[in-house]
């Protein structure tokens, strides 16, 4: 084989050793002959130098310190001041206490409203009474007069054509510390009447002097301090019956009494105002006769205090404004009483229900109406000393007789 030629490109030197300038460069080959660099065939390239992360990232610092050297803390973010937190509307709750604030505005104005109706009398007789007792005692008048009626009203009332000024209705209601009494006085019962003499019936006094007259007849003969007067005509207990949107009423046998525009079954059952009135002013129909009616007249009123208590008369505006509508248009009382009286009266009536109070009549001897007097003071001195609590089953009797 034929010998291959020393020197550049053979990769061994003349002098034998292999040459690797072909490999590595060499001066000679750096340089050339000529003293300039020759062109390299391969150059070695510069590769661009990249951002790599690190490289201006402050964090790169820490890491070329010490280990030994404490990191430094971050620095704290700047303190903003928290914005105030508007509180959320509850639009709703606004009008629940609008709704509110409107109705006891409404609960407050109405009464305030009919006690400007209210018709005032003079009820406080001259003279001598007796002493300031404890408790109140009111006297309740119902008026028989037909001067507010209409003809029409007259027919269908059945109140007839009389004239005047009468009592159909006398009740002396106590309140104090013991239970409310509701005593009938029946209209018939046999007085003496101061200026008029002995002998005569209770509510001629009204018929002679009216409110003062009838008031001292009652302070006489029973020696109670009356407090406070009250008066409701004919048509105004229609009204305020109506308005408490009727009562119940239980008799005890059926009853048609056409003097009293009166016709109904025996047993309970619901009365409007004008059946009511008649039930009430009835007494043709009964052996026990005023007697009876005077009974029947206080179930009514107790009748008429009890639905006046339901809740519904508050919370049902049309009845609660109608309630007090009608009693302003019905109600007259003493020019000594005032609202805080009357609505402590109207309160108090009902609770004569017979179960949160007591109910009864005069005791009386015969059907005649003279009073049983042992009985009858027995009763008056405890009323008058408010000793309610202590009123036995022998003194309050429906009737005021002995044995009924």
């Amino acid at each position: 084989m034929a010998d291959r030629p020393r020197g550049s490109g053979s990769g061994i030197s003349d002098e034998g050793s292999p040459d690797y300038h072909w490999l590595y460069g060499s001066k000679s080959a750096e340089s050339g002959s000529s003293g300039q660099a020759p062109s390299d065939p391969e150059p070695t390239h510069v590769l661009p130098t990249l951002n790599r992360p690190g490289a201006s990232d402050p964090t790169h610092a820490q890491r070329s310190q010490p280990r030994d050297a404490a990191p430094p803390q971050p620095r704290p973010p700047a303190l903003q001041p928290k914005p105030a937190e508007r509180p959320k509307k509850r639009r709703g709750f606004g009008w629940v206490k609008l709704v509110l604030l409107l109705w006891l505005v409404f609960l407050v104005a109405v009464p305030v409203w009919a006690w400007t109706k209210i018709t005032k009398v003079d009820a406080e007789p001259d003279g001598s009474r007796p002493d300031s007792q404890p408790g109140s005692t009111y006297l309740l008048v119902g008026s028989d007069s037909r001067e507010e009626l209409s003809a029409e009203e007259r027919q269908d009332l059945g109140t007839g054509q009389a004239e005047g000024r009468r009592t159909d209705t006398i009740l002396l209601l106590h309140t104090g510390s013991g239970p409310n009494l509701l005593l009938s006085i029946p209209r018939d019962s046999i007085v003496d009447i101061p200026g008029y003499g002995s002998g005569n019936k209770v509510n001629a006094a009204y018929a002679f002097g009216g409110p003062e007259l009838l008031v001292e007849t009652l302070e006489a003969e029973t020696g109670i301090r009356i407090d406070n007067y009250v008066e409701i005509g004919l048509g105004g207990f229609v009204n305020v019956v109506d308005a408490v949107g009727g009562i119940e009423i239980c008799p005890e046998e059926s009853m048609a009494d056409p003097l009293a525009n009166l016709d109904i079954p025996q047993g309970c059952q619901e009365a409007d105002g004008t059946t009511a009135l008649g039930y009430a002013r009835s007494r043709k129909l009964s052996n026990l006769g005023d007697i009876d009616r005077a009974r029947r007249q206080r179930e009514v009123v107790s009748a008429v205090g009890s639905e006046a208590a339901s809740p519904w008369s508050i919370l049902n505006p049309v009845r609660y404004f109608r309630l007090n509508s009608a009693g302003a248009d019905s109600l007259a009382v003493g020019e000594d009483t005032g609202p805080i009286d009357t609505a402590r009266f109207a309160w108090a009536m009902t609770r004569v229900d017979g179960e949160n109070g007591l109910t009864c009549s005069v005791p009386i001897v015969d059907l005649a109406v003279n009073w049983d007097e042992e009985r009858a003071n027995q009763l008056f001195q405890l009323i008058a000393e408010d000793r309610t609590d202590d009123i036995s089953a022998g003194l309050c009797r429906s009737s005021g007789l002995r044995n009924q």
